[in-house]
This record gives structure tokens, sequence and C-alpha cells, in this order.
């Protein structure tokens, strides 16, 4: 990372590689509990592992792969945010933070500080290492320092404040946040996908869209394999997905419905972005905003936020974090989502060839000197 770089954007760089190292982990274990759940049905929670390992896995038994799954994919849930911490810190101290950060963010998780414990275990396991890595020691004494000092005191001074101090405050404020969550409901849940699915659209896979997407991820890891299948949280993340799915679908149907008001090249990239929408790769629109930004970005944004006021309407729900169309088999009431998808992605379309305004039959010179 540049040393230039201002303040908020190291921040925010050290932060979304924590996010960026979690977010496999969150796909993998979200995957693997929803499939276990379509395959085995919801009771697989009850499942005693004692009782499993003495009765031995039976292969052509689907409940015993249902529960292997859920195992793995519970197993996988418990080290996001050890790992969210770890690399927080580890982009902040380089390798002296990933002790600190990991065990930080462990005990985030033992005392119920859960993902907002990691976020502060991380930065602090962080700044410590890399203040003890500044430290003027003597030369035959600095190779001891990345291996056992550093390591050594910034994972207790991180472990014992979250344990002693921050972990209590913590997990008020976490409860707090997940009370409110699960307290939604009606025109609240409405109001909350028209918030994230505005945020979704806003910079296409950049810090805003990462901040929905990583409340969505973290509401996830809190529900945990046992929530509910109704639970809010699972009606967040599938809020999320839909508007990031809606402006790449969008912006592919536009130049569908009227591929004069777009250059060969928007119309070459319109055929890739029905794969990267339908994977939930929101991505696939910026090639059309970098080149229009101010008709393409309010258009993908208002059909974004329609998408997410019609899922949180209709009570979708999902328990997979990512996926797109090819895990719409573990959502929940599919047929809504598809349409509130597919709403969502006519009106990302027409507010888009609407603000163009281009009249067919122009040249692609002609089209790329006027949105220019």
């Amino acid at each position: 990372m540049s040393s230039n770089s201002g303040t908020g954007t190291r921040i925010r760089q050290w932060l979304m590689t924590g996010v960026s190292y979690m977010i496999p982990f969150v796909a993998a274990g979200g995957i693997l509990i929803a499939l276990s759940f379509a395959i085995g049905g919801y009771d697989i929670v009850y499942q005693d592992q004692g009782e499993f390992l003495a009765a031995g896995f039976n292969p052509l038994s689907a409940h015993d792969w249902a529960y292997v799954m859920f195992a793995v994919g519970a197993a996988t849930f418990g080290f996001l945010v050890p790992v969210l911490s770890g690399f927080i810190a580890y982009a902040i101290a380089d390798r002296p933070g990933l002790a600190p950060g990991f065990v930080g963010g462990a005990i985030a998780g033992t005392v119920g500080a859960g993902f907002l414990g990691g976020l502060i275990t991380g930065f602090l396991a962080g700044f410590v290492a890399l203040w003890l890595s500044r430290l003027k020691v003597a030369g035959w004494f600095r190779p001891m320092m990345p291996v056992v000092v550093i390591p050594l005191i910034a994972t207790f001074v991180t472990g014992g404040l979250m344990l002693v101090i921050l972990g209590g405050p913590l997990k008020a404020l976490m409860d707090a946040l997940n009370a409110w969550l699960t307290g939604l409901s009606g025109g609240s849940v409405i109001l909350l996908g028209i918030v994230l699915g505005l945020m979704m659209a806003f910079d296409m896979g950049g810090p805003v869209n990462k901040v929905a997407y990583t409340f969505a991820a973290a509401g996830l890891t809190e529900a945990g394999a046992t929530a509910a299948d109704d639970d809010v949280r699972f009606v967040v993340m599938a809020i999320v997905m839909a508007a990031g799915m809606t402006p790449p679908l969008g912006l592919a149907l536009a130049t569908v419905l009227r591929k004069s008001a777009f250059s060969n090249a928007e119309r070459q990239n319109g055929k890739a972005a029905w794969v990267l929408g339908a994977s939930f790769i929101t991505e696939g629109a910026i090639p059309f905003a970098a080149a229009d930004p101010i008709r393409v970005i309010p258009s993908i944004m208002i059909g974004s936020a329609t998408a997410g006021a019609l899922v949180g309407a209709f009570g979708c729900t999902l328990r997979a974090p990512h996926g797109g169309l090819w895990v719409f088999g573990l959502v929940g009431n599919w047929p809504l989502y598809l349409v509130a998808i597919a709403i969502g992605t006519v009106v990302t379309a027409l507010l888009v060839l609407v603000a163009k305004n281009i009249k067919p039959g122009v040249s692609d010179e002609e089209l790329e000197e006027a949105v220019a």
C-alpha cells in the first residue's frame, strides 16, 4: 500500500483485506449448510455428533451426507471472525499481526462480540504489532522481534483487552443489533431493502457495495446454523444478492431492447453481463457506468432498490452468501425471488434507455461522441 494514501483509503484497504479473505469461508460454510438443509431438512441441526460417529457413516444415506455437510459448514463458519480479524491485522502489520489478530478474533467469538469484535481486534492487533515492530532494539535482538516478541506481546494485549474490557460492551452492542434486525417486519424490511439496494448499485463492487454485502454476511454469520428459516437476517442476505444481480442484468437487457443506444463495445459487454449478473457479480455493470455514469448509475440504483424492496416485501430468504442463479435452489420462496429480480431488471433497463433517450440508427462513432 502506498504510504501516500489518505487515512480513509488505508483504513478501507485494511478492512477490505480482512473481508476479502473472510468471504470464501462465508461462501463455503453458508452453501454447505444450505445444501445440508435442502437434503436432510432443518432437523439436521439436532443430530448429536457423538451418536453420528458411534453409528458410523453410511454412504447410501442422504441424511448422513447432509449431516456431514452441516458439520463441515458449521465448522467453517467458526473461522469467520478469526479470519476477518487476522487478515485486517496482517494488512496493517504484515506477518507479526497474524497471531494476535487470529487469537483476538477467536476470543471475540467466544465472548459473543461477534463480527464487530473481530473488526475491533483486527485493528487493535495490527496497530499494537506495528508499534512494536518500530521499536528501537539491539541488532542481535531484532531477529527475535517478529518471530517471538511481537506475536507474544501483541497477542496478550489484544486477547486480554477483548476478554477483560471490550468483550462485554461489544457483546451488548451485537445483541442490540441482532435484536433490531430480528425485530424488523413489514415496512421496516422494505425500507431496509431500498437502502441496501441503493448501496449495492452505487459503486458496483466498491466500498459502499462491500459495506452492504458485509452487513448481510455478518447477519448470516450471527444467525448461524440454528436460526429459524424465516429469520430476517436471511431476508437481508436475499435482498443484497438480488440487488447485486440487477445492475448487470438490467444493462444487458437494455442492450437487447435498443441496440442503437449503445456502442459496439457496450453491446459486447452486454453479452457478458448476462452471465455476470446471473452469478451475482455486480462488477459486470462497471463498463457501462464508466462510459456514461450520469445516466447509468442513478438508473441501476433505482432498479436495485426496487428489487431489494420487493424481496423484503415478499419475505424471500437466503442462507447462502453468494452464487446468484446457481444457488436458487437454496432460496426461500424462490418464485417470487425471481419475480423481484425480473422487475428490478426491467426497471433498470427502461430507466437507462429513457435516460439515454437516443434515437435508433445512431452510429457507434456518433454515440461515443454523445456519451463522452
